[in-house]
């Protein structure tokens, strides 16, 4: 491999710094005088070195292609410094930082949406059965209201992006959502009237059941046996709570079961007349263009069935402005609610806020107890304790029910790729 002495390198010759790297075989190789030529080298005195700093590559990086950089080093580099200097150590403070400062933002989103969630339950039961003002219809007008000018407001500053409807059948869609949306929440605020909030929450939590049997039945979209079982504590929990509880009453609870209904109604409606890209809206665009046909809705239904509510909401104002406040805080809430929806599902993920709403009604359930004092029995919170934990593994077996369709997917994408290659006589 050497003719002569004077054409060997010396053995106590470094090699370059480009050549030595972590310890490889290639950089101790170069430097031994009884080791084989390297193809690094040239193999006669003169000959110039082939290939480079860049010939020398990992396994998995194709030839003549440079190693990827550490993005942070390379950032750095870019700011005047090297890892360890200053400038590079300002630069992780301030990554450090960024990020501590989106988790803070992340939790007091969650948090907003705990106090909205639980504060407008707990203020429709207020005013509905505790001050006596028996108007529930009346009463989702003023959310609808404070809603559609809250939501214009929020789209026009920019917070959200704008969309737009884009057909006079896209309006249709939208408005058969408007409708199940005001049953869903005009039910909800009839059963406050008459049950106590643990209750309400309680036949809430079988909305899953509900949603399950309506894609069956509307999407023919059939789930895993795991996800039917899962129904099954579901439906046996609230059977045991419906027995136990103490304050029953049937007009409540066949409001509550239809604006659970209607709510299931509306998520699969949504998904079944939402398919297109080009259709779907996110909550708060949803809700502008949802307000409208809501307030034509319950502005004709209160005119009919609660006559005397404007009336009376002119009274309770007169003789008493704290009854204005709190219905102001109630509907600016029920416009919270919306809106932290729209900010956690952005911050983090739907599932995310799945699981966040499986917690939110045993949290409601606990602070309604301890406000309002109504009794519950054993057997009841026994029963709504059944329920949750059906709630949460129906969301657990719903997750493994999509990753592995996900998977499936996957893999058939790939067999495809994989057929089309040899067909092509690339394999």
């Amino acid at each position: 491999a050497y003719p002569n002495a004077r054409t060997r390198p010396r053995a106590d010759t470094a090699a370059p710094a480009s050549f030595r790297t972590r310890g490889s075989v290639l950089g101790r190789a170069h430097t031994d005088p009884s080791g084989p030529k390297s193809r690094f080298a040239g193999g006669r005195a003169g000959e110039p070195r082939r290939g480079g700093p860049d010939a020398i590559r990992r396994p998995g990086v194709p030839a003549g292609r440079r190693e990827p950089e550490d993005p942070r080093a390379a950032r750095r580099t870019a700011d005047g410094g090297s890892p360890g200097s200053a400038p590079a150590a300002k630069r992780d403070l301030d990554d450090i930082n960024m990020a501590s400062s989106m988790s803070a933002y992340t939790l007091s989103v969650i948090a907003a949406w705990y106090f909205s969630n639980i504060g407008v339950i707990l203020l429709n039961k207020y005013l509905l059965s505790v001050w006596g003002f028996k108007y529930p219809i009346f009463l989702t007008m003023c959310h609808m209201v404070m809603c559609a000018f809250l939501s214009f407001a929020v789209r026009a500053s920019g917070m959200v992006p704008r969309q737009n409807l884009k057909s006079r059948r896209h309006l249709m869609k939208v408005a058969v959502l408007a409708v199940v949306f005001v049953a869903s929440v005009v039910g909800g605020n009839i059963s406050l009237r008459f049950i106590p909030v643990s209750f309400n929450q309680a036949i809430g939590a079988t909305t899953p059941f509900f949603t399950a049997l309506l894609s069956l039945f509307i999407m023919r979209q059939k789930e895993t046996s795991e996800v039917y079982v899962t129904l099954v504590p579901i439906v046996l929990g609230i059977v045991l709570a419906s027995k136990a509880e103490p304050l029953f009453h049937f007009v409540g609870f066949v409001a509550c079961f239809s604006a659970t209904f209607s709510r299931a109604l509306k998520s699969v409606l949504q998904g079944l007349l939402l398919t297109n890209e080009t259709e779907k809206l996110d909550s708060l665009n949803l809700l502008l263009f949802m307000s409208p046909v809501a307030l034509f809705v319950l502005f004709t239904a209160t005119q009919i069935m609660e006559p005397d509510a404007f009336n009376s909401f002119a009274e309770n104002c007169a003789e008493s402005p704290q009854f204005f406040f709190i219905l102001a805080l109630n509907c600016l809430l029920a416009f919270s609610v919306n809106l932290t929806n729209f900010l956690v599902t952005k911050c983090t993920s739907p599932l995310t806020l799945q699981v966040l709403g499986n917690a939110k009604g045993a949290v409601a359930v606990v602070v309604s107890i301890f406000l309002f004092r109504n009794p519950v029995s054993p057997i009841g919170m026994f029963g709504y304790s059944i329920t949750i934990m059906g709630v949460v593994a129906y969301s657990e077996a719903k997750k493994r029910s999509k990753e592995k369709a996900r998977r499936k997917a996957e893999n058939q994408e790939l067999l495809r790729e994989g057929k089309g290659a040899v067909g092509n006589g690339q394999a």
